[in-house]
């Protein structure tokens, strides 16, 4: 009994203490905040950085950048003000600040890592493939303007690495919208008239093939030219038959000539039959 209520009393001293710290510090920074001495803001600032208090410190650092403005001090503030909104998940504010950065000193001290971050603040904030991916495109903008700028700098690979991630997801986010297309089929729209799904899949394929020629996903997009293109044969009008089954037999004979290994070789060889019996005729 006596063991359980010594447990109790540490642990109730313990929690007291923890509370009078947090009051203390939340009194300390309230104190430096209402301060109009910026010189020691700043420093106290640098401080709750260095102890990864990022939100306080982005707060101090959000007022005295306006007065730094232009000097040394300046810079370091602006710079140190997008790492601190960055490492605290701010990923917009930060790509904005880095920005602003690398515009206002763009021979400064920081400048190269400015310019990186940049990039790598957009990157973090890039949706999955399914969403609208102009924040990718945005991405991919700053980290091509990265190495533009500093072709020799050490980052220059991992700046190359995050632009191919980033161009993965524009082509998945293509792979997707012609899937959806072609699985769709004539759900929506009529075949035989044209303006059919197949159609909008083959071209959407066409143009993702034509826009990342060297996409891991080249094969995946030729499949779905040619399975669209023998279902829209398919689906056909009667005066538009002929000439869509011939297209959908040339598709497959380039689609084998280019994957004969392929785990759709088989269905491309049956394509080719049923199309032979309406081009033959």
């Amino acid at each position: 009994m006596h063991v359980k209520n010594r447990k109790m009393k540490k642990s109730i001293v313990i929690l007291t203490c923890f509370v009078l710290l947090l009051t203390s510090c939340a009194g300390e920074f309230s104190r430096v905040y209402k301060s109009s001495d910026y010189s020691f803001k700043y420093e106290y600032a640098k401080q709750l950085f260095a102890t990864r208090k990022f939100s306080q410190a982005i707060v101090l650092l959000e007022e005295v950048v306006q007065l730094k403005k232009g000097s040394d001090q300046g810079e370091e503030c602006l710079f140190m003000l997008g790492k601190a909104q960055y490492n605290n998940g701010d990923y917009e504010s930060a790509a904005a600040t880095f920005r602003k950065y690398h515009q206002s000193y763009p021979h400064g001290l920081f400048a190269e890592e400015a310019s990186f971050y940049v990039g790598q603040s957009l990157y973090e904030s890039t949706p999955e493939p399914r969403l609208d991916q102009t924040p990718t495109v945005g991405a991919i903008n700053a980290y091509q303007q990265f190495l533009d700028f500093y072709p020799d700098s050490k980052r220059r690979q991992e700046a190359q690495t995050r632009l191919f991630e980033l161009q993965d997801k524009l082509v998945q986010k293509e792979y997707l919208s012609a899937e959806l297309y072609y699985n769709l089929g004539g759900y929506f729209g009529n075949c035989s008239n044209g303006g059919s799904n197949y159609e909008a899949c083959i071209i959407t394929a066409q143009n993702a093939l034509k826009n990342y020629p060297y996409s891991r996903q080249r094969e995946s997009f030729a499949v779905l030219i040619m399975k669209s293109k023998f279902e829209l044969a398919e689906n056909s009008a009667e005066e538009k038959r002929l000439e869509r089954y011939r297209d959908a037999e040339d598709e497959c004979y380039g689609f084998l000539n280019e994957y004969p290994e392929s785990k759709e070789a088989r269905t491309a060889e049956n394509y080719i039959k049923k199309c032979k019996k309406i081009t033959k005729e």
